[in-house]
């Protein structure tokens, strides 16, 4: 006899529904498990048979073959488990046949029967629905999870012997910890604490507004990872479709999730992490989440950004023009989420001291070792980044003047963005801030006032801005005009956008 039942695989940050079939049939006792499974897969037959004998169900003593559809899906980890013991024993007819065949059932078992929780439950219960299957089934300790996308019925199991007799109908699923959960990263480090800076404060501040990415270079200590780690206090809350796609991506990655992610995230890789560990990938049939997508909505900080292997920081150029990253294999192609703030750091040369002494002593870089440290940072990735300061320190005068803090600056950066979006809307574009509307429709059809246009011609012509650089003023003249409510950038807006540019600085490509 042939029975089915249905779970979920995770390919990126999407799941993909999975038919497992079992066949029952005459020949010698034994499991094969076909598919394209890998190792874990392959060694659930094990421990579905310990947990069966664990679970009061009678093992089929004869040979057993498990079908996972579609064929050609590589299917990794051991979140099959639970819906390869209820195929078995529905084609024993010890579970309904028809239960098993309308219902998701996802978990990891042990050897005892135990089902454990597993990642990804949010994005199978969206695919799910989507599908039209009405029910799930999946560990306690993952309910909450499931039950934040409406329209599902879904239940919670805590065995093997638990999740057969719900199927039978003899008991009910569990709810799990169905407490009120909230997402409480903590409270965010508030711009008080950074005294001084006012030219980097305010650059901030703008940032926040247009989600424009942002470079600082500056001596060590001078205050630029203080400033990165206040930006996400800065930005307003996601709404409920974004707050979605970075609890997806968290529960993928196996961050946790049983709340929707109402703040930001913040990431920071250090410099020796790996391109897949920052931009994701993986070996052949599996992709990996990298931390351009677990910053996703949020803030990707890069401190010491010359110290990150080159073929990292050139990775970033197609998250930061298109907002995601394409991730390729010889049988696999993933488009992974990555519209973030990117904000990174940098000292001016090796040693840190390449604007001036530090604590009495001259910077010991050459010119050569200056160039060549600068020169990691290509000029196309400095292209893309939106504004760019060089920091210098603050002087003791600026250490004791008092600092405004970030409640007081987010609801300025939320009224900008609010602009913004009715200007969005109202031109039925899907864009939320000025840092994605695309160059040549801004141009189009949002132009600033005459004279701020003639201002940017100028600096076009004479080779301070590149074409995309002149796009990228042009969006911060966009966020500027946000900020002081008014309908069109004026030159004083354009000018100050070339000057956060960095044109005529350090930072001019």
């Amino acid at each position: 006899m042939v029975a089915r039942t249905m779970s979920f695989v995770t390919v990126g940050v999407d799941a993909r529904l999975v038919t497992v079939e079992a066949d029952v049939g005459a020949g010698l006792p034994g499991i094969k498990i076909v598919g394209l499974a890998d190792t874990a897969i392959s060694e659930a037959r094990d421990r579905v048979r310990a947990a069966a004998s664990h679970s009061d169900v009678e093992w089929p003593r004869t040979r057993i073959t498990i079908a996972l559809l579609p064929a050609g899906l590589p299917k990794r980890g051991a979140v099959l488990d639970a819906a390869i013991a209820v195929a078995i024993l529905a084609a024993s007819d010890q579970v309904p046949a028809g239960a098993a065949a309308g219902t998701v059932i996802a978990g990891e078992l042990g050897l005892d029967g135990t089902i454990h929780a597993t990642r990804g439950v949010i994005a199978a219960a969206l695919t799910a629905r989507r599908q039209g299957i009405a029910r799930m089934l999946v560990p306690e300790a993952n309910v909450a999870e499931a039950r934040l996308v409406p329209g599902i019925d879904v239940g919670g199991v805590s065995t093997l012997a638990h999740l057969i007799a719900v199927l039978r109908g003899d008991r009910t699923p569990g709810d799990g910890d169905l407490a009120p959960l909230a997402d409480d990263p903590g409270a965010a480090p508030d711009l008080v604490d950074v005294h001084g800076q006012d030219e980097a404060r305010r650059a901030l501040e703008i940032a926040a507004a247009g989600a424009h990415h942002l470079a600082m270079t500056g001596p060590p200590g001078v205050g630029k990872t203080l400033l990165a780690e206040r930006l996400p206090g800065l930005l307003p809350d996601l709404s409920d479709e974004e707050a979605v796609e970075v609890t997806v991506i968290r529960s993928v990655a196996g961050r946790g999730a049983g709340a929707l992610v109402r703040r930001p995230p913040f990431e920071a890789p250090h410099h020796s992490a790996s391109p897949v560990a920052v931009v994701g990938g993986g070996q052949s049939g599996r992709v990996h989440v990298g931390a351009v997508t677990l910053a996703h909505r949020g803030v990707l900080f890069m401190d010491e950004a010359p110290e990150f292997p080159r073929s990292v920081l050139e990775a970033l150029r197609q998250p930061l023009e298109s907002g995601s990253i394409r991730i390729a294999r010889s049988d696999l192609a993933v488009l992974l989420p990555a519209r973030f703030h990117l904000v990174i750091a940098a000292n001016p040369c090796p040693c840190g001291r390449g604007s001036g002494p530090r604590a009495g002593v001259e910077c010991s870089c050459s010119s050569l070792q200056r160039r060549r440290y600068s020169a990691r940072l290509s000029g196309p990735i400095l292209d893309r980044l939106d504004i760019r300061l060089t920091l210098s320190r603050p002087s003791l005068a600026d250490l004791g003047t008092p600092s405004e803090g970030s409640a007081s600056v987010a609801p300025r950066v939320a009224e900008a963005r609010n602009r913004a979006r009715r200007r969005w809307e109202s031109a039925s574009l899907p864009w939320a801030t000025n840092g994605e509307v695309p160059g040549p429709l801004l141009r189009r059809r949002f132009p600033p006032e005459p004279d701020a246009g003639a201002l940017l011609r100028q600096a076009l012509a004479s080779g301070a801005l590149s074409l995309r650089g002149a796009d990228r003023v042009l969006r911060i003249g966009w966020t500027l005009a946000d900020l002081a409510g008014r309908d069109r950038p004026g030159a004083d807006d354009i000018g100050y956008a070339m000057s956060l540019r960095g044109v005529e600085s350090a930072w001019a490509a």
